[in-house]
């Protein structure tokens, strides 16, 4: 992996001339005690007709350079290939680039949407193996990395980071009566609850998690809240507010 580019890390909302004279920005956000670390490029679609490039879960200075290495093979007019490894990005293990199903572009290229005005536009994943050679969707997969690494080509129907039957709180009313949910709580425990905001303490109810993106799938819509984060709609398919919850607060639905 080459480390001799110096030109396009870029932390200023400001980059477009530096996607001018480069070529390509990198955009790197860093890891929280929930969320994996990203990075994705901006401007080889638009200056090579390249799809962006995106990737996860390393560090920020890691995560920089290979993207950067990339961004050359681009700018070199080379065809980056899906379903490939590749083994000159790393000294030790492999990567493969997936395509970025449309419907996740959103999630993860807001200053790349705010440049092209638009979604619609083609990214690929590089995706890189474990200690011991596997990839994310390949069996014996270390446990250690199984959630630093979502999956871009899949899943938009399912954007949570945990197993599809973790257990998590819902209401009487969600489950028997069909109301809507309007808050979406994420503990700093890790627990999750989907309240329909009329529920009281004995109206618990445990589902697992996928079920409430089966029925609603703009459930999907928060499942960046971090820990100790809630957010509020009025109604389905309305537009979230999020907010920071207390540490100590008594939240409406506790086992």
């Amino acid at each position: 992996m080459s480390t001799n580019h110096e030109h396009n890390c870029n932390d200023n909302k400001d980059f477009g001339s530096d996607i001018e004279k480069f070529g390509w920005v990198v955009i790197m956000i860093e890891a929280t005690d929930y969320l994996p670390s990203f990075a994705y490029t901006i401007g080889l679609w638009k200056n090579y007709r390249h799809p962006e490039i995106i990737s996860f879960g390393l560090t920020i200075r890691t995560l920089h350079l290979i993207l950067n290495d990339a961004g050359a093979i681009a700018k070199a007019g080379q065809a980056i290939e899906t379903g490939k490894s590749y083994s000159d990005f790393f000294k030790c293990g492999e990567t493969q680039f997936l395509q970025v199903d449309n419907r996740n572009i959103a999630d993860y290229f807001g200053q790349a949407i705010n440049l092209y005005n638009t979604e619609d536009f083609p990214a690929l994943q590089l995706v890189w193996t474990d200690r011991n050679g596997k990839y994310p969707w390949e069996k014996d997969y270390e446990e250690e990395f199984e959630f630093r690494q979502p999956l871009l080509d899949r899943n938009a129907d399912f954007k949570f980071r945990e197993a599809k039957n973790l257990g998590i709180f819902t209401t009487r009313q969600w489950l028997d009566l069909k109301r809507p949910i309007l808050r979406v709580v994420h503990d700093h425990d890790g627990d999750w609850q989907f309240l329909t905001d009329d529920q009281m303490p004995e109206d618990a109810r445990l589902v697992a998690l996928e079920q409430m993106t089966i029925r609603d799938k703009t459930l999907n819509e928060v499942f960046n809240l971090d820990y100790g984060e809630s957010a509020e709609r009025e109604y389905i398919g309305g537009e979230w507010t999020r907010s920071k919850t207390e540490e100590d607060e008594e939240e409406e639905v506790e086992e």
